[in-house]
């Protein structure tokens, strides 16, 4: 019988308190974080910095080079091949890049 109550208290105490944390955590980042889309084949460097997760001055810069270089990018996965831009930070800024 204690090792029921100790179960059955076990779980309601993480349920009460996993359940607003959650709730908090979607609603904070749905209100605050608004998804602004940027064109790397017209952006500046200053513009991609600012714009996408992960992406400093440095590598900004290093996307405008390879665009140069290159030409404009043809599809978003092409950005891997940018000296610094892995798939991480590809997959995290998705919705925010735009090639048109």
């Amino acid at each position: 019988m204690k090792l029921l109550s100790t179960i059955l208290f076990t779980l309601f105490f993480a349920l009460s308190f996993s359940q607003p944390i959650i709730a908090k955590t979607a609603s904070a980042k749905s209100s605050s974080e608004q998804v602004t889309s940027i064109n790397l084949n017209k952006a500046g460097a200053k513009e991609i910095a600012k714009a996408l997760k992960g992406v400093g001055m440095k590598k900004a810069q290093a996307i405008v080079e390879y665009r140069e270089k290159h030409g404009d990018f043809k599809a978003v996965e092409e950005l891997a091949s940018v000296k610094g831009i892995g798939v991480a930070t590809i997959a995290k800024n998705h919705e925010r890049i735009s090639l048109k």
